[in-house]
């Protein structure tokens, strides 16, 4: 009998295997192997141009190469993906580095898909002038006697925090789809002519009404009915896939703001399916007002237990079937 209980290290496969796909094209060696292929004389030349003097002189002797910091024209040209590298050690997530406030959505193609699109080819050595003034700044900030460990491990941190936001992702993308599939059973088992795409199903209800359960970008999955023209916003359904207890309060507070959007839209019910183990109903009711309705997704995806059995009625009442 063993005596210590070690959680399984499956999230940590999944890093290594995020960080073996981002290492290809996203990292220190990307860049170095990248910087190998320009002509030597084209990268001094476009350094000079396109970096202020005051960065290249703050990372002097400290063994940093000026393309581990600073971007060029032609690297980027050469190696689209690189773009992510210096997006993380500048400490910027994607969400916040790709958006149209920035201006900087027109190059996610080239981190995503190593791609340079027509918007952002004439707009590169714009995007390298007033990167690396801001990488200056960094350099300025950071200190001379750790500047080498610092270039290398700062980037990994930043990754670190998109690793494991994917890894929620998929955690959450996961019982999302078990739980829809789980009650598109409920709805086929009740011997109703159907029709099914990948992300809906559609049944004609005892009220002769179209009733459709389909997933949604926000919530997880609404129940819509078909009244005279009008589609009826019956239930939305919030979904989190999530088990560790540390940061149920974040996962209600995802499912409250969620909520609170569909009941804006014109939900008439709001239902949480989540990881109810050891949560404290009292406080979670509090963090969720908008929740009418509190299902365990283990519940739920075992199709066993008391919370499948009460998604399984409220499923059947919902769509009037």
């Amino acid at each position: 009998m063993p005596r210590y209980d070690f959680p399984p290290p499956g999230k940590q496969v999944y890093v290594a295997a995020f960080l073996a796909r981002v290492r290809q094209t996203g990292l220190h060696d990307a860049v170095r192997a990248a910087a190998r292929q320009v002509d030597a004389a084209v990268l001094r030349s476009e350094m000079t141009t396109y970096t202020p003097a005051t960065g290249l002189q703050a990372i002097q002797g400290s063994g940093v190469r000026d393309e581990e910091v600073f971007a060029v024209p032609s690297l980027l040209r050469l190696a689209p993906g690189t773009l992510a590298y210096y997006r993380l050690l500048l400490g910027v997530s994607q969400k916040q580095f790709y958006t149209t406030k920035s201006g900087l959505n027109i190059f996610k193609p080239m981190e995503e898909r190593q791609e340079i699109t027509p918007a952002a080819d004439p707009a590169i050595g714009d995007l390298c002038t007033e990167m690396n003034d801001a990488m200056s700044v960094l350099m300025h900030a950071l200190p001379q006697a750790s500047l080498r460990q610092d270039v290398d491990q700062l980037p990994l941190l930043t990754l670190g925090a998109q690793a494991d936001g994917s890894w929620r992702g998929q955690i959450g993308a996961t019982a999302t789809k078990g739980v829809f599939e789980a009650m598109k059973a409920v709805v086929k088992g009740q011997g109703k002519p159907y029709t099914e795409t990948d992300v809906s199903i559609t049944v004609v209800n005892n009220s002769g009404r179209e009733v459709t359960l389909a997933l949604a970008p926000d919530p997880d999955v609404v129940i819509r009915e078909d009244v005279q023209g009008s589609l009826v916003y019956k239930a939305a359904i919030e979904i989190k896939g999530g088990s560790d207890y540390a940061n149920i309060h974040n996962r209600v507070g995802e499912a409250e703001k969620s909520h609170q959007k569909a009941r804006n839209d014109g939900a008439q019910d709001c239902w949480t399916v989540i990881d109810l183990n050891r949560a404290d109903m009292s406080i979670v009711k509090r963090e969720s007002p908008t929740t009418r309705e509190w299902l365990d997704v283990n519940d739920v995806l075992n199709q066993s237990g008391p919370g499948w059995a009460r998604l399984t009625t409220l499923t059947i009442s919902a769509m009037g079937i």
